[in-house]
């Protein structure tokens, strides 16, 4: 969102920005139904009607005009001669492959499983559960290790949701001196290849369930570091991958609650060295009103995973049962933060 933007809506009266905020899912559907039919694709070639897309796209002539007549108001197509429509630059970063895995994330978050957890919101705050345990019968994490084609969206979806992070940690945060760096919940290897590409003589770890890191051959191919990454499968939850000098755990903590948070940190804190270090890149919490992208997504996880986003008090806290001693909390130039701690 611009500047010019944020002081628009800031120019509202307070029930236009309430009701404002109240119907942006609208918005997000409408880019949603767009990135399901693939429209970026279809019209990467150059500018075609609707009616040269019904039969590709299994619609109705009149609808899809109306949508993508839509999708130009918002700025992802525009409109040319004999209403034939054309991609804008936004609309490129909508196509398959598009460098920020745009298009992933979109179909993950208007997914009927997102959406279906968001419909029992008020089934989290009143219980303080997960609304997609309600909505779906099992937890979001069960849920695709049993749906591999949701769960290689999921998994690209992180990588576009957090896709500033990983360049911003490896510049706030000195690797320097380590020799080996255990990546706990790492998935596709994207922020372990971050840290390997800036810090030459590292080698990694990269652990994760079987179906997880299924797409990290690829990844940390195309960064060339694959050569220094072992790829180790398993559960966290039972046991972590021994003797790293660094311990990563980038976005694992914030899915939890307090207590299986602990069983994690406790299995880190047995496979650590003396002489380990333990970083948890996470969105740390700002007290009071300074707004924060985690204090959203804080409600996010409570919604998908019954987990939360903590500030610093809550970290030292955490860690102290763990124990662990926080050390300090280095920011960054994204949202997250390396928080850092050591062995008691």
């Amino acid at each position: 969102m611009s500047i010019d933007q944020i002081n628009a809506d800031e120019a509202l009266p307070p029930h236009a920005r309430l009701i404002q905020m109240g119907t942006a899912y609208w918005v997000s559907k409408v880019v949603y139904a767009a990135a399901k039919l693939g429209l970026a694709d279809h019209l990467a070639a150059g500018h075609r009607s609707a009616a040269e897309l019904v039969g590709t796209t299994c619609t109705e002539v009149s609808s899809l005009h109306r949508l993508m007549r839509s999708l130009a108001s918002l700025g992802i197509l525009t409109e040319g001669d004999s209403q034939r429509f054309g991609l804008t630059v936004m609309g490129e970063a909508l196509r398959t492959g598009a460098l920020g895995s745009a298009r992933s994330t979109v179909l993950t978050l208007g997914s009927p499983w997102c959406v279906g957890a968001f419909e029992q919101i008020m089934h989290s705050l009143e219980t303080g559960g997960a609304g997609f345990e309600k909505a779906m019968g099992m937890t979001i994490f069960d849920y695709l290790g049993q749906s591999p084609e949701d769960a290689a969206l999921f998994s690209d979806t992180m990588v576009g949701f957090h896709g500033a992070e990983p360049l911003a940690v490896v510049a706030a945060y000195d690797f320097t001196g380590f020799a080996n760096v255990v990546d706990v919940g790492g998935a596709t290897g994207n922020m372990l290849a971050a840290i390997l590409s800036r810090h030459t003589g590292l080698r990694g770890v990269l652990f994760d369930m079987p179906h997880v890191v299924g797409a990290a051959h690829a990844l940390l191919k195309e960064r060339n570091v694959e050569e220094r990454v072992s790829i180790e499968t398993g559960d966290f939850f039972n046991l972590v991958p021994s003797g790293g000098d660094v311990y990563l755990l980038s976005h694992i903590i914030h899915d939890w609650n307090d207590e299986q948070c602990l069983i994690i940190l406790g299995n880190c804190r047995k496979a650590m060295k003396p002489s380990s270090r333990l970083l948890i890149v996470e969105m740390v919490l700002p007290n009071g009103d300074i707004p924060h992208p985690g204090k959203v997504t804080d409600i996010v996880m409570l919604v998908l995973s019954g987990g939360r986003e903590r500030t610093e008090a809550e970290y030292a806290a955490l860690l102290n049962m763990a124990g662990f001693h926080l050390v300090r909390v280095v920011p960054t130039e994204s949202a997250v933060s390396v928080v850092e701690a050591v062995l008691v």
